[in-house]
């Protein structure tokens, strides 16, 4: 049985990678630059920015299936900004990956390759942010959540973005 609504329970997985990945990028930059590690040990990188970016489709399409029932109570310019900053994670995500990917390859563009792939995994990092961010205040600022209420007798108004 899934969760309902299912998104609060998805967002979690994409936002957990973006903290973890930049991280991870730093330090597999460090032990493949030591030679610690070998430069393939990179695709470890480039399977958890893939994973960010799938979980990361998955997170927008359940908050775009959410959306008609919680404009319901929150406004829907709120709700619009949410999803354009998940839009601009996705491509940023998206980015991210290819970039990553790059770091495969042999030799120079390898390790240029990685050291984008690290730098881009940091404008995720930041993206990632402000999506979540303005997904907590639709929730616990704007009472998003009272559109799943127990009592499905008790409406809200939505609130305008003006009343803010």
């Amino acid at each position: 049985m899934l969760p309902d609504p299912l998104h609060p329970a998805v967002v979690h997985l994409p936002m957990a990678l973006a903290i973890l990945i930049p991280g991870f990028a730093i330090l597999g930059l460090f032990l493949i630059y030591t030679e610690f590690l070998p430069a393939r040990s990179w695709v470890l990188i480039v399977l958890l920015q893939a994973l960010l970016v799938g979980s990361g489709w998955l997170a927008l399409e359940t908050g775009e299936d959410q959306e008609e029932r919680v404009e319901r109570v929150v406004a829907e310019r709120l709700i619009e900004d949410h999803e354009e900053a998940a839009e601009r994670f996705l491509v940023i995500a998206g980015i991210a990956l290819l970039a990553s990917a790059a770091g495969l390859l042999p030799r120079r563009i390898g390790a240029v390759g990685r050291a984008t792939g690290t730098l881009a995994a940091l404008g995720v990092l930041a993206a990632g942010g402000y999506t979540g961010h303005l997904g907590g205040e639709l929730v616990y600022k704007h009472g998003a959540a009272s559109a799943y209420a127990e009592n499905p007798g008790e409406t809200r108004t939505p609130r305008h973005v003006e009343d803010d």
